[in-house]
């Protein structure tokens, strides 16, 4: 006690013989009010850290004592005889001092105004409800792993900083109430965790059932009404044939009404013809045959087969191949890209106008270019071009159908191919869609 009832103890008296700046009470460290007295923490030093003396070896002429001028010497015993002469201090069970040493300490204390300051008790709560709301964060929002790890290295900052600050500035912060928050409310909150995790997962997997259901229903119904619809198809495409290369003269109206049914039969089993490859994707992926093929030969075999319908429209193929070394790839399926990207180019561009094809190698890759001269694409449609069941606001409105799976379906056999596919457009001006297939295929 440093003063009670407004009287100045001996402790605080003496000390302030040797720093006068505690005789304003105001001024020590770590004073604490109770009842009617001024209380301060001892600031401990291990035992044995003050020079001690044997009285005989004084009596005896031993020591010098000028040693002793202007210092502070308490006289005491440590004879081991009772209980009452010894103390307990904070280090461990077995550092106990002599009260001789005890009272040493706290005038010390004093002298060097050490004692520890104790955190205010509403500094306390804020810093217990502060932990306790970032456990709760990381319990309920961050994945298991990594919010462990961020709650020990908070209880393992906390106690560091809590030890830095009372070994450098004195000050005491109360350490059971924000670790004790730490582990009430993750082992509070985790469990509800589990339950919420739980349940979610529990309605995601219903989920994915029920659309595992729904996507086997819809991909056996299209393969099955695909395969249904392909023979009335093959059936009108059929008749048109018989029709147009029968000897009986046919009016001009007549043979007008033929075209359109060959033309519309076309169309119709070119849509299921994607539908159907579509449904084969999903359901089971596909499989590369691979073979030694020549690039250029591919692509003049989808010239020839489309040159009808660019001569419908009074349309010019222009090609420019670069004599390439033959790769392994599926050439069936790099057809379907070919004649997809040639199609729609023709489909697409206007009558009289012209269709570029170049093939090149590059580095250690093959690019093949499809170029028109069509409405082109706009900026916001491009990052969307090569998605499912996409066409864009231009081949909407126009009176050319499609099913919005044929640049799908070109992505994807180009994948396989472990290429890729990309498109260069400006509106009112043309496309350009490039496939880059790489030179060594494994």
């Amino acid at each position: 006690m440093v003063s009670y009832q407004g009287q100045t103890l001996l402790h605080a008296q003496i000390a302030s013989l040797f720093n006068s700046e505690i005789n304003n009470h105001e001024r020590i460290s770590g004073l604490i009010n109770f009842t009617d007295s001024e209380q301060v923490y001892i600031d401990f030093t291990p035992p044995g850290s003050f020079p001690i003396f044997k009285f005989e070896n004084i009596i005896a002429g031993k020591e010098d004592l000028t040693q002793f001028q202007d210092q502070l010497v308490l006289i005491g015993d440590d004879l081991n005889l009772a209980g009452r002469d010894y103390a307990p201090t904070p280090f461990n069970h077995d550092a106990v001092m002599t009260v001789t040493e005890l009272h040493a300490n706290m005038f010390d204390t004093l002298i060097r105004n050490s004692a520890p300051m104790q955190q205010p008790p509403w500094q306390n709560f804020l810093l217990t409800l502060f932990i306790s709301t970032l456990t709760l964060f990381v319990v309920l929002n961050l994945r298991p792993l990594q919010g462990l790890a961020i709650l020990t290295a908070t209880a393992c900052g906390f106690s560091f900083l809590c030890w830095f600050a009372f070994w450098n500035r004195g000050i005491w912060v109360e350490m059971a109430h924000p670790l004790l928050a730490i582990f009430i409310c993750y082992y509070f909150f985790i469990p509800y965790r589990l339950i919420v995790e739980n349940r979610i997962s529990w309605e995601y997997y219903q989920k994915n059932r029920l659309l595992s259901q729904v996507e086997e229903l819809k991909t056996n119904f299209i393969s099955m009404m695909s395969h249904d619809l392909k023979t009335p198809i093959a059936r009108i495409q059929g008749m048109t044939e018989v029709l147009a290369k029968d000897n009986v003269a046919l009016s001009p109206q007549q043979t007008e009404a033929v075209d359109t049914i060959r033309s519309s039969a076309g169309d119709l089993l070119g849509f299921v013809n994607s539908i159907l490859n579509y449904a084969r994707l999903e359901s089971q992926g596909v499989t590369l045959q691979l073979k030694a093929c020549d690039l250029n030969g591919l692509l003049q075999d989808v010239v020839q087969r489309h040159q009808f319908l660019a001569d419908r429209k009074h349309m010019q193929i222009q090609t420019e191949f670069e004599p390439l070394f033959s790769i392994s790839v599926d050439p069936e399926l790099l057809k379907q890209v070919f004649s997809n990207l040639l199609e729609n180019a023709i489909k697409y561009s206007p009558e009289h106008s012209q269709v570029k094809i170049r093939s090149s190698e590059s580095g250690d890759s093959i690019k093949i270019e499809f170029s028109d001269q069509g409405p082109g694409i706009s900026e916001d449609e491009m990052p969307n071009i090569f998605m499912k069941f996409f066409r864009s606001k231009n081949a909407k409105s126009s009176p050319i159908k499609g099913s919005g799976l044929g640049l799908y379906l070109a992505k994807y056999f180009t994948e396989l191919h472990k290429g890729h596919i990309f498109v260069t457009s400006t509106p009112g001006k043309g496309s350009t869609f490039t496939v880059q297939l790489p030179l060594l295929n494994s």
